[in-house]
């Protein structure tokens, strides 16, 4: 879900007004500016003016001056603005956008639209000093005089100084969750405000946050943390506070402790029933039916029952929020042939990746494959930057439900510590880093491993053709060569792309043969037709297949990129011919889609 889809223009720009300093503290801002750029955002001027600081803080000063013109000067190009920075390779650069985006989906951003309006100098500025006037001329006359009952109207109706009504100069805005907007000498009691009837703001330690009232009364994660939900315990040891093993005391509201809002009926706090310490108790401390039915006995378990009852509160807190997470997975229905698949798309909060169900063996297993390697479990879950505290089991979803779930409906299995299977043991645990199959055929055998990415193939699979010794330098397949030189190709028209000679652009075009390797998954296009398809040599003068357009490439037979991309063109033509509207003839469209558009992305045709 996009949150640009159901967000208003107002509240997208109040949220950009309150986010201009923690974006302009950004590290490394180049890539973020030439963003805007890129996406006419920023005038040239001031581009080059900001791009030139070597200074870290003139930097941020720069990228805040930046900001502020484009909410100034460009306010109704705000939609334009997030769009522009919630591009994924933005959002990998910089965690702090990924936190803001998070934001914009949890609904957090919803504390930014309470705060206040700049309000322009008024009047009203000049009363409190003509009040202190007054006060000077009465000590001149050395004597006290009661107040009128008009003064002290006037005076009660006269606000004090706000920094929101000084106009020399703009303050970033601050979150209203945090501040305080009392008159002095009121009481602090912000819990019974309207403001914060579902939400208050909440500290323990140095870590702030947002308790939600409802999620504590129903014994869920409650307090929100830059995107991250923490249960109350979880809150506590994340804010270094876990030795106090006591939430209550240790996490505060506006310096008071939630254990006395609790007391006073401000919050909800749902406890542990008595039933369940009691069996718990006669588990752990079995005792005589004598001594069970001793009035002492009795009275004991009673009186003790209460503080077993407050630790097990807080030392099962956890395991509770699990337990209900479970439940409610447990309650909807599931349909499970979502998950015979092999291989499952997975994600971690904005982290996705495939599961391979034949190398899951538990927690330390590389069984999960991204674009740029392989992952355990463990590792994956560290890779969303807003997960503090992650937790593979719980954090890993698959269709919408944890990989715990999984292991419990035996989708997934986990093996013993003692296991030493090939997952748990491997012989070479580097090759775990790489793929078990070729990438081109999806076959097993001998394979030559890529050093820059998990992918593995086959010596003939591969072009050029792998060295059988690489005498320990490292070796990279085409598709990261193509990664690291495109990087560097300049933009091309398509004539001087057909133009451009072959032994130039010999690299570009065996990417391109790979991909259709790779997407011809039946080798329909492979092989001769002639030889494999009856009939094919009385409809079709001129055949032509991937594997002669492969010798021909590798005996320097093209002069021309055109030549080269003639013979692709010609072998879906010839399969339009001789298919017509079949099964055959839709994939060898889709095909010929395909190479368009990579020939394009390739060779950079504008």
């Amino acid at each position: 879900m996009d949150p640009l889809d159901f967000l208003t223009q107002e509240e997208l720009i109040r949220f950009f007004h309150c986010k201009k300093t923690e974006i302009s503290c950004i590290e490394e801002p180049h890539t973020f500016l030439h963003q805007l750029r890129d996406h006419n955002l920023v005038p040239e001027k001031l581009y080059q003016k900001v791009i030139k600081m070597r200074s870290k803080e003139r930097r941020q000063e720069g990228v805040y001056q930046i900001l502020d013109w484009l909410e100034n000067e460009r306010g109704q190009c705000v939609k334009v603005f997030w769009s522009c920075v919630f591009q994924d390779h933005i959002l990998q650069k910089y965690p702090v956008l990924r936190l803001l985006r998070n934001s914009l989906l949890d609904g957090s951003f919803k504390l930014y639209e309470s705060l206040p309006d700049t309000e322009e100098p008024n009047n009203n500025e000049n009363k409190p000093v003509q009040k202190e006037e007054k006060k000077v001329k009465g000590k001149k006359s050395g004597g006290k005089r009661k107040k009128s009952v008009e003064e002290t109207e006037e005076e009660e109706e006269v606000p004090g100084p706000s920094s929101y009504s000084t106009p020399t100069r703009k303050k970033p805005a601050r979150r209203p969750t945090f501040g305080s907007p009392l008159k002095r000498g009121e009481k602090p009691d912000i819990w019974t405000w309207d403001f914060y009837k579902t939400c208050l703001p909440v500290t323990c330690g140095e870590k702030e946050g947002s308790l939600y009232r409802g999620k504590l009364a129903k014994g869920i994660k409650c307090i929100l943390h830059e995107g991250h939900w923490f249960s109350p315990g979880g809150f506590e040891k994340f804010a270094g506070k876990g030795n106090c093993k006591n939430w209550k005391l240790s996490i505060r509201c506006q310096k008071t402790p939630l254990q006395k809002l609790i007391q006073e009926g401000h919050l909800q706090c749902p406890r542990m029933k008595r039933e369940c310490v009691l069996k718990s108790r006669r588990v752990l401390f079995p005792v005589s039916s004598s001594e069970s039915s001793s009035p002492q006995s009795s009275v004991e378990m009673e009186g003790s029952s209460e503080d077993q009852e407050e630790e097990s509160e807080e030392d099962g807190e956890e395991d509770d929020n699990e337990k209900e997470e479970e439940e409610e997975e447990e309650s909807e229905p599931v349909d499970l042939s979502e998950f015979e698949a092999a291989v499952l798309l997975v994600n971690c909060g904005s982290v996705t990746g495939n599961l391979y169900k034949n190398r899951f063996a538990g927690s330390r297993s590389k069984s999960i494959r991204t674009e740029e390697r392989w992952f355990t479990p463990e590792e994956f879950v560290k890779q969303e930057l807003t997960l503090t505290d992650g937790h593979w089991r719980k954090d890993i979803l698959c269709h919408g439900k944890t990989l715990n779930y999984l292991v419990k409906k035996k989708i997934l299995y986990i093996h013993s510590l003692l296991c030493d299977c090939d997952r748990c043991c491997p012989d070479d645990r580097l090759a775990q880093n790489n793929d078990d199959v070729c990438f081109i055929c999806d076959s097993d055998g001998k394979l030559e491993c890529c050093d820059e990415c998990p992918r593995a193939f086959h010596q003939d699979c591969h072009l050029p053709t792998p060295p059988k010794e690489t005498h320990g330098d490292k070796w990279m397949c085409t598709f990261c060569v193509w990664k690291f030189n495109q990087q560097i190709w300049i933009h091309k028209s398509l004539e001087d792309a057909l133009n451009s000679p072959v032994d130039q652009n010999v690299m570009r075009c065996e990417y391109l043969l790979l991909c259709l390797y790779k997407e011809d998954t039946q080798l329909v296009f492979t092989d001769d037709p002639y030889t494999t398809v009856p009939g094919y040599s009385s409809v079709i003068s001129n055949p032509m297949w991937l594997n002669r357009v492969k010798r021909k490439l590798q005996r320097n037979l093209y002069s021309t990129v055109g030549e080269f991309v003639d013979d692709i063109r010609l072998i879906f033509q010839n399969c339009q011919t001789f298919n017509r509207e079949n099964d055959f003839g839709m994939m060898g469209a889709r095909l010929s889609e395909i190479f368009e558009q990579k020939f394009r992305i390739v060779f950079k045709i504008q």
